[in-house]
């Protein structure tokens, strides 16, 4: 049976709000900002690599998984918005985790693989939110491996303009310059500890009308 074209609209348009490629920009920007321009590519692409994986491996699975760990989506949505908040944080007040004794070009290293996952894979990308989306629409394709299979589909391309979306913004950090990018940075880390809370809120709301 062919897959119902409102079933890929429907997927289309709902993990395109939620995960809002346009919207993550500004964040990518003020996260990767101390790195060079090689490194904050690297974090593009490993983020929306390990993104991609997290929410193609949800739809397969991830019911299932959360059921068997008896993970309810509440807990999950509120572990993500405190680890977020914790980023906010460092945004906000500028503060860098200290360099322990090691050469500089694996320092970089290091906090690139760590930024890529997360907070931008995880929970920016592939957040509670998405994964929940994504969730639900793979209870709509189950039985169908066609559907599901035009579900990792759409993930793979919402993801890839995320990668376009990051791509761009760099030349968004060139005029702004370094003023503009550090107020970018606090101002953005704020809305991010804004989004920290309401993740919490979200959560806390489910578990009592459980």
């Amino acid at each position: 049976m062919p897959v119902p074209p409102d079933f890929i609209l429907s997927a289309l348009v709902t993990l395109f709000v939620v995960v809002d490629p346009v919207g993550l920009a500004p964040t990518y920007l003020a996260i990767t900002h101390d790195l060079p321009a090689e490194a904050r590519l690297n974090v593009a692409v490993r983020a929306t690599i390990i993104a991609a994986a997290i929410l193609a491996g949800t739809a397969l699975v991830g019911e299932w998984l959360l059921t068997m760990l008896t993970i309810s989506l509440p807990a999950f949505r509120i572990a993500g918005g405190l680890l977020l908040f914790s980023i906010a944080s460092e945004m906000v007040f500028g503060v860098r985790t200290e360099r322990q004794s090691r050469t500089a070009e694996q320092a970089i290293e290091d906090h690139v693989r760590n930024i890529a996952a997360f907070p931008l894979a995880f929970p920016l990308l592939a957040g509670p939110g998405a994964i929940t989306a994504t969730i639900l629409l793979s209870g709509q394709a189950a039985g169908r491996p066609l559907m599901l299979l035009a579900l990792i589909f759409v993930i793979v391309g919402i993801v890839g303009s995320c990668l376009i979306a990051f791509m761009l913004a760099e030349h968004i950090r060139r005029l702004l310059g370094p003023t503009g990018n550090l107020v970018v940075q606090r101002l953005l880390g704020v809305l991010l500890a804004a989004l920290a809370v309401q993740y919490v809120i979200d959560g806390v709301r489910a578990v009592l009308r459980a």
